[in-house]
């Protein structure tokens, strides 16, 4: 039994920055290297990437970056990786990996991967409401394209009991990954709620990577941080009894202090004393913060409740199409010339029979973000980008937003800046619902492979 464990954080998305996960693996110093790359659409995105793309693997776009940019020091050091950038092919992730270790000399080194997560085909029978609007989710069947359950940390600790040097997932709740080292090596029982309530609190401060070490923090003039381009991935200092000092590597920039782990911990949390995770009910309620050191924040009292009977399930559905394009204007007169412009437009998309069911002319820099509620008498900016979007119900009325933009370059407002569309201004547009399933309906099966 490790007496303290050393966990670091390898990203908190799909995109986030390779850099910062180099540096744990090489200077962590770590026992685990743990990768966050899943949001709520990712798979639901997977899947349809997959139907249009008969070659595209189905696992993070990103592994192999990921893997070459750690594998060497986590191998010579005896780190160990638990990832779920699985995604929906976890199975071949885990070749890819073995492919890489094989490239890199290291023979014999055992993957897993978890499979388990993926209930498309049996979300119908396995759920009953819609949790956003309640009604039922064999409403969705027209529209559906994947349903994954939110697994948990068992079947992750399976695999690395069984000897996996690296652990490779589908969906697994994003806490579970981090929590999942805790459990195997310090023998936690799965029904000690208090003990993986606390490791699943662990795992939210590590889950959202750089946003606890001053990422996604600072604010000029009012909460600074130093060298924000440098920023660390952290590290968990755990202790058996669910204590844990946070940190990062020292000499990187950002910061570990009271304010950024507060902000961490508060983050996406509905209600502090009940932060439902597959393993257990995490209650930060009773969580005392101590800064005991220059980036070294001591986080005691974390706890959990007795884990949830159901697994939650996202359901992605197809929701139509959205149209979008942009154009410019700048110098003195530029939000008169952006006003007409939309004016110019609402009537030709009636010219044209729009069938949208929601369209959107903003002015950058004026009222796009808050739209509205954007006070009338806000400062004329000195420049503007106009966007136009429109959601549709097909690729073919969503393809009318850019038609129509395009002819703004020589039939519409005096001094017009018009970009020539190289990429593709039409999107699938992807809705996401949530729906509860049994637990014991949902079995994790583990799957092994070896360099």
């Amino acid at each position: 039994m490790a007496r303290t464990l050393r966990i670091g954080s390898g990203s908190a998305w799909w995109g986030d920055r390779i850099e910062p996960a180099a540096l744990n693996a090489e200077r962590g110093e770590l026992d685990y290297l743990c990768f966050e790359t899943m949001a709520e659409a990712t798979v639901s995105a997977a899947q349809v990437r997959a139907r249009r793309d008969s070659t595209f693997p189905g696992y993070d776009t990103w592994l192999d970056d990921r893997m070459r940019a750690v594998l060497p020091a986590c191998m010579r050091r005896g780190t160990r990786i638990v990832s779920n950038q699985g995604w929906i092919n976890p199975d071949g992730a885990a070749r890819r990996i073995v492919h890489w270790l094989r490239e890199f000399g290291f023979d014999g080194v055992k993957v897993a991967a978890v499979n388990g997560s993926l209930i498309t085909e049996r979300v119908l029978e396995l759920t009953d409401r819609i949790l956003e609007n309640g009604e039922p989710t064999r409403s969705l069947a027209p529209t559906l394209i994947s349903a994954e359950a939110y697994l948990g940390a068992e079947p992750i600790v399976e695999a690395l009991r069984a000897g996996a040097q690296i652990v490779v997932t589908g969906r697994v709740a994003d806490p579970s990954i981090f929590m999942a080292p805790m459990m195997h090596e310090f023998g936690w029982d799965p029904m000690d709620h208090a003990r993986l309530g606390a490791g699943n609190g662990i795992g939210h401060l590590l889950e959202c990577g750089a946003q606890v070490t001053g990422g996604y923090f600072s604010d000029p003039g009012f909460k600074d941080v130093p060298e924000p381009w440098n920023l660390a991935f952290p590290i968990a200092e755990v202790e058996a009894d669910g204590s844990v000092v946070i940190t990062k590597v020292a000499g990187t920039g950002g910061a570990v202090t009271l304010q950024t782990v507060k902000e961490q911990m508060l983050y996406e949390v509905h209600d502090p004393a009940n932060y439902i995770t597959p393993d257990a009910v995490v209650d930060f309620t009773k969580a005392r913060l101590e800064q005991i050191g220059p980036d070294r924040v001591r986080v005691t009292g974390l706890s959990g409740k007795p884990r949830t009977p159901t697994l939650k399930v996202s359901i992605g559905c197809t929701e139509g199409f959205i149209g979008e394009d942009m154009f410019f204007y700048a110098g003195p007169g530029a939000l008169r010339r952006a006003q007409l412009a939309k004016r110019i437009l609402e009537e030709r998309f009636r010219i044209v029979g729009l069938k949208a069911e929601d369209l959107r002319i903003d002015f950058l820099g004026l009222n796009a973000i808050h739209g509205e509620a954007t006070p009338a008498d806000a400062p004329e900016p000195y420049e503007i980008a106009v966007r136009v979007a429109a959601r549709t119900r097909t690729r073919e009325e969503a393809n009318k937003v850019g038609r129509e933009v395009d002819g703004m370059a020589v039939s519409g407002v005096g001094h017009t800046g018009k970009r020539v569309p190289h990429q593709d201004r039409v999107r699938e547009v992807i809705g996401v619902w949530s729906a509860l399933a049994p637990r014991e309906a949902v079995p994790a099966t583990v799957n092994y492979f070896e360099s």
